[in-house]
């Protein structure tokens, strides 16, 4: 990878990484009775996913996410940032449009994961296993409203030709 693409990979996910912990933290920030909160920050995490090559999509997922809890539920950073890792894998950046099937399908996958890893974190953390459920629950509609405004938001930045503006620096070979 040449100097000027892994700088330019470098300021791409650290933008991203700073717009998903404001995305988080505080936009549409909506507590759950349940514990934890409702946010778009997700949006964010698989776009970066669709643009950046692997490594620096999973770096700005979990950063990101994670400084959105150490500010708001700091109990919560050490699980974000292994679900906010593993939730960037099933993207890909190698596509010429945002909206791949891949993408698409990564969307569900995703939805899926993340809930099922705060939940199993929140078993873990609360040592019962009537935990799961609830957590469940609350970040799947998290999970659903994040992954609806992202195929919004791939779909319209594929109409102006996002990618092909942006990728070139970030996935040339």
């Amino acid at each position: 990878m040449s100097r000027d693409r892994t700088l330019h990979c470098l300021v791409t996910a650290a933008l991203f990484a700073a717009a998903i912990t404001v995305m988080t933290a505080y936009i549409l920030h909506i507590p759950l009775p349940t514990g934890g909160y409702i946010h778009l920050g997700d949006a964010l995490i698989y776009l970066a996913a669709c643009l950046l090559p692997l490594p620096y999509a999973v770096g700005a997922a979990a950063i990101g996410a994670a400084l959105a809890d150490l500010l708001t539920a700091p109990m919560w950073v050490l699980p974000t940032l292994i679900v906010k890792a593993v939730v960037v894998l099933p993207f890909t950046s190698g596509r010429a449009k945002l909206l791949c099937p891949r993408n698409i399908v990564a969307v569900a996958v995703s939805g899926l994961v993340s809930p099922a890893g705060y939940a199993l974190a929140n078993v873990l953390m609360t040592g019962t296993p009537a935990a799961f459920l609830p957590q469940f629950l609350g970040t799947l509609v998290q999970a659903v409203g994040s992954g609806a405004v992202f195929l919004v938001l791939a779909a319209a930045l594929d109409k102006v030709g996002l990618k092909s503006r942006l990728a070139p620096q970030l996935n040339q070979a």
